[in-house]
């Protein structure tokens, strides 16, 4: 696939508080040759925030690209990014705890809008009840404290109570805990971890990890239109069980595909021939089978 070198130069507007421009920066340095800037008075928390104080703005998608755009009115420049990640049960693999984090690119000259996708499992999001006076270290030590922070409410909220964010001192975390255990029916605090970025080194590198593909991403150009952003958009499923034979969830191809045009490219997986019935194949074994 050819590349580009559009954006070598270019200055791109950041839609981020929380310091993501650091994690971005080399990669989109490296690989394309451009600076980023975060336009100052920049407020994305108005498009939600992970303690919930704002709901956030439609989908994922929506909001990264509503962080984007706001970063181009307010910067004056033609370029935007915005991120957005959100953290839960993985999606193939219920058991597993999930990061997943989304990057958009907006030319506004091209009318190009360009995006990636990372799920990992390297995620430090849990929680824990915290009652005044115990012992919390194990606890704390799974989600990273002190180097990763934690946010603290209450268990079980009584009235309105502002969450303490930010919280990598421990005797400010016990400050924290005692004020929420106040305002909780049940006596306890709840000790989140802080998903911001600024305060979640293990977030900031997977978000490093996902802008060195969108660069790569960004630089490779569409055979059929000349335009950037050429690459992995879908996986093509239907990989036949290695028993029956029939279409399983299993992904048989990769769908590469145009940012502009929208032009298909299907890239075959050559060493995935069949899908293991075990887990996969709804024929050989259904999804109530024990």
């Amino acid at each position: 696939m050819a590349h580009c070198d559009l954006y070598s130069g270019a200055v791109i507007a950041v839609g981020s508080m929380h310091d993501k421009h650091v994690a971005i920066g080399k990669p989109f340095a490296v690989r394309l040759g451009a600076e980023l800037v975060v336009p100052s008075g920049l407020d994305t928390d108005c498009f939600g925030t992970f303690t919930g104080e704002v709901e956030r703005y439609g989908n994922m998608l929506d909001a990264a690209r509503a962080k984007a755009e706001l970063a181009i009115e307010k910067s004056g420049l033609a370029y935007g990014l915005g991120s957005e990640g959100t953290f839960g049960s993985h999606p193939y693999l219920p058991d597993a705890s999930a990061d997943t984090e989304l990057l958009v690119f907006v030319d506004r000259s091209r009318d190009l809008f360009i995006r990636d996708v990372l799920i990992t499992r390297r995620t430090n999001y849990g929680w824990f009840p915290a009652r005044p006076g115990g012992d919390w270290s194990a606890a704390l030590r799974q989600l990273g404290f002190p180097s990763h922070g934690v946010v603290v409410t209450p268990n079980a909220q009584i009235g309105r109570f502002e969450p303490i964010k930010g919280l990598r001192d421990p005797t400010d975390l016990q400050f924290a805990i005692e004020a929420a255990a106040r305002r909780s029916f049940d006596g306890e605090a709840r000790v989140t971890s802080d998903m911001r970025a600024h305060m979640n080194p293990t977030r900031m590198a997977a978000i490093r990890t996902l802008a060195h593909r969108l660069a790569i991403r960004i630089q490779s150009i569409c055979k059929v239109c000349g335009a950037p952003g050429f690459g992995l958009a879908d996986l093509a499923r239907g990989l036949p069980c290695a028993v029956c034979k029939a279409p399983t969830p299993d992904a048989v191809a990769e769908i590469h595909r145009c940012a502009l045009c929208k032009f298909e490219l299907i890239v075959p997986f050559r060493t995935r021939r069949t899908a293991a019935p075990s887990c996969r194949c709804r024929h050989c074994r259904p999804p109530d089978t024990p």
